[in-house]
């Protein structure tokens, strides 16, 4: 069972919630996904030993999470880029990176999103439903654009995700 880059998203969201786990339902409204979505991502993730235990009530492996993370997503989902658009900022232009880097005269990365408030250059998300759960849930957002940081960035942008 090979992951898809949705999973990734759920696994982030899983993150957040520490011990206090909703249902599948309440987790595919957050991430804007249906049930069985969810489902089938927690399934593939415990194949991937993304979380731990025999059920999919399990918590996140976070050592192989960051693992994954750091050395595998730019490999098994790269950065995906597009023309001039408006979107939401991501990678580098959005927290935490951007108090850190200085966004300088090039466009910034967007997800295409028509309630973006910023210009710059298409970046395809991880999944068609990140820009709508990441307006909703800072947390999850900062997490997504560090992930698109490691997809996308430069060796300094890489480090500092």
């Amino acid at each position: 069972m090979a992951l898809k880059p949705q999973d990734i998203v759920v696994i982030l969201k899983l993150c957040g919630y520490g011990a206090n786990r909703p249902p599948f339902a309440q987790m595919a409204a957050d991430l804007s996904m249906s049930s069985s979505e969810v489902h089938a991502a927690l399934k593939r993730a415990q194949a991937a030993r993304l979380i731990h235990g025999p059920d999919l009530n399990s918590q996140p492996n976070l050592s192989a999470i960051e693992e994954f993370l750091v050395h595998g997503v730019k490999y098994a989902f790269p950065a995906e880029h597009g023309g001039s658009t408006r979107g939401v900022p991501t990678s580098y232009a959005a927290a935490p990176l951007n108090r850190l880097i200085a966004a300088g005269k090039k466009p910034i990365p967007v997800w295409p999103h028509p309630e973006g408030k910023k210009r710059g250059i298409a970046l395809a998300p991880l999944y068609k439903t990140v820009p709508d759960a990441a307006l909703r849930d800072p947390a999850l957002y900062q997490k997504l654009a560090l992930v698109d940081a490691l997809r996308d960035g430069r060796i300094r942008e890489r480090k500092l995700a």
